[in-house]
């Protein structure tokens, strides 16, 4: 009697911790969503990283720029610093809806429209994206993010801190302009000038080496891409899905708000700010993102070396550590 009540005691001791692995396993595995979801009229392709009871970081991308872009090793990161990851297509990009009925932007009508405070000749502004990123976090049920933006990403970011603050755990804006007037549009315009000039409906070959070149003017000389690596990368975009009018779409829409002067929206920003940037981005003035440092309340600023406008896969840790540790202030606070 007494080896059966010892052997049943032993069979219920290892049940009681294989049932505790189990469930400790269950909960600390990082879990993947993906999916659709539909807001503000039109659909939102996402995917998520990571347990969904964690606060979630919403990596906004920017412009031409799919949500296949945010590199594994950088979500995975952020993942295991402890949060969730939700990357997303922008409206007009990737999987979402696209605007192909607009056809191509007139810059010069856009130009004229912001220079004279005339509303937006596009069929959407960054406004509009920034509600749908929130209208992505009501279908996922996310009360609040930390959102963090990369140039036209930026932007949107910062517009969701400014416009929804009681959805925003923290801010990150990296590589984007808040509309000063005076500050360049362009950094390093002869950076730039070997870039061919986009045409419409050009093959997807043009498309490719045009991209490339685009790619490779951005790079940091210093933590250049091989072109091997950026034509797996654009090969690999343009698969998933193929729409150069997108591109020129996103980027009018950028730059119409890049002519706005944001400045008095970022000063009421009251969570935790850090602002990103690379001190050979020739695309976006470095001093856009020291006067956005200068403007929002308590903001940090970090400048890193060797870093163009993109992030290079050498940078990736030191940006989200730099992530991860703003986001953690919105706790100590």
């Amino acid at each position: 009697m007494r080896h059966r009540i010892v052997r049943y005691l032993d069979a219920l001791l290892v049940g009681m911790v294989l049932g505790l692995i189990f469930v400790t396993f269950v909960h600390a595995a990082p879990s993947y969503q993906h999916g659709k979801v539909q807001t503000n009229g039109v659909t939102i392709a996402y995917e998520s990283y990571g347990p969904t009871n964690r606060e979630t970081i919403l990596l906004i991308a920017g412009t031409a720029m799919q949500l296949i872009d945010w590199d594994p090793r950088f979500c995975r990161d952020l993942v295991d610093h402890g949060y969730r990851v939700v990357v997303f297509d922008n409206r007009d990009i990737g999987l979402s809806t696209k605007f192909e009925s607009a056809g191509e932007p007139d810059f010069a009508a856009l130009v004229r429209a912001a220079t004279t405070h005339k509303p937006s000749p596009l069929p959407y502004t960054l406004y509009d994206m920034a509600a749908d990123a929130v209208g992505l976090m009501d279908a996922l049920h996310i009360e609040k993010a930390h959102v963090a933006g990369a140039s036209m990403g930026g932007i949107i970011a910062q517009i969701v801190a400014t416009k929804y603050p009681d959805r925003t755990l923290s801010l990150t804006s990296m590589m984007a302009p808040d509309g000063k007037p005076g500050v360049p549009i362009v950094a390093n315009p002869a950076r730039l000038a070997s870039v061919p000039k986009p045409h419409p409906n050009e093959e997807r070959a043009v498309y490719i080496e045009r991209r490339i070149k685009t790619m490779q003017a951005l790079d940091s000389p210093a933590n250049a891409s091989s072109e091997a690596e950026l034509r797996r990368i654009v090969t690999r975009e343009v698969k998933r899905s193929y729409c150069p009018a997108c591109d020129d779409r996103q980027g009018a829409a950028s730059l119409f708000t890049t002519l706005e002067d944001r400045r008095d929206q970022l000063k009421n920003i009251r969570v935790p700010a850090l602002v990103i940037h690379g001190a050979d981005d020739p695309l976006v003035p470095v001093e856009a993102s020291k006067d956005i440092a200068a403007i929002v309340p308590g903001a940090t600023l970090r400048i890193l070396p060797n870093m163009g406008h993109d992030m290079p896969p050498s940078l990736m840790k030191t940006i989200s550590d730099a992530i991860s540790e703003n986001a953690a202030r919105a706790g100590r606070r």
